[in-house]
């Protein structure tokens, strides 16, 4: 996966298949061409659609953290106690990391510098966010940096705004959605996300708010509503974000009780 377009051939992983979306198959089998960055290639998104640059920086992000957390374990002092592995999990981490802060923070004219969604180490990159994890807007909430990172805040600034070509509003809400339903679909899950990584109680309430009010009185977040009609979703039962929508209360109930107690 680290290795450039040139470097992996014949290809290490090959997928092609007949269908009517181009986001369910890769172009020639195996995507567009990519340079080497350090950072580890992902052919299709957390939402099983293609990507369209291989290296998608939410996903890296998600990985150098978690390195990063599993290193202790084969430390010295550690349980594990194995100096190569230590080693090794370390040198990855770093090579990864390198690789986002090299070719995933662009100069954007609107926001400043921030993380695009996806790059291919030729210097192109892909500016959007998608509602599903790892995202743009969770990496807070993957441990790869704090909520008030300046790069992180003007990414965010980015992906909640019809700056995103993702991101949907109207009437019944608004949050981030994706390729993988379409336009004007928004994810319940992006929602719980913002509310997730944001440090300001008047933001998390509306969050709260539209949720409640996504629910159309299932008692249970859906994959996606319409941008003007709660009634109107996919997936009546979606286990991804209910268990997401569970892990903020959670959250909540430990570091802001008074939001959601009375």
């Amino acid at each position: 996966q680290q290795k450039a377009s040139w470097e992996d051939l014949p290809p290490a992983y090959f997928f092609q298949r007949q269908g009517t979306e181009p986001i369910d198959t890769l172009l020639h089998g195996v995507g567009v061409p990519s340079n080497h960055t350090g950072m580890g290639k992902s052919p299709f998104r957390p939402s099983d659609d293609a990507a369209t640059l291989p290296f998608p920086i939410g996903a890296n992000a998600m990985a150098a953290s978690a390195l990063r957390t599993l290193a202790p374990l084969f430390a010295p002092t550690g349980p594990a106690n194995n100096a190569t592995t230590y080693a090794n999990i370390n040198t990855l981490a770093e090579q990864i990391t390198q690789g986002i802060q090299t070719y995933g923070v662009i100069n954007h004219p609107t926001f400043g510098k921030m993380y695009a969604y996806e790059v291919d180490g030729f210097g192109n990159a892909y500016c959007m966010d998608d509602a599903n994890l790892p995202s743009l807007l969770s990496l807070p909430y993957l441990g790869w940096c704090a909520k008030d990172d300046p790069i992180y805040l003007n990414t965010r600034k980015f992906v909640l705004s019809n700056n995103n070509p993702y991101y949907f509003s109207g009437s019944a809400g608004a949050g981030v959605g994706g390729p993988h339903v379409g336009l004007g679909w928004i994810w319940s899950m992006s929602i719980i996300m913002q509310a997730q990584t944001s440090a300001d109680d008047t933001e998390i309430k509306a969050c709260l708010d539209m949720l409640l009010k996504s629910s159309a009185g299932t008692g249970f977040m859906h994959e996606s509503f319409w941008l003007t009609n709660v009634g109107q979703y996919t997936r009546p039962w979606f286990a991804w974000a209910n268990s997401q929508f569970g892990h903020l209360i959670l959250t909540l109930a430990q570091e802001k009780p008074y939001l959601i107690f009375k």
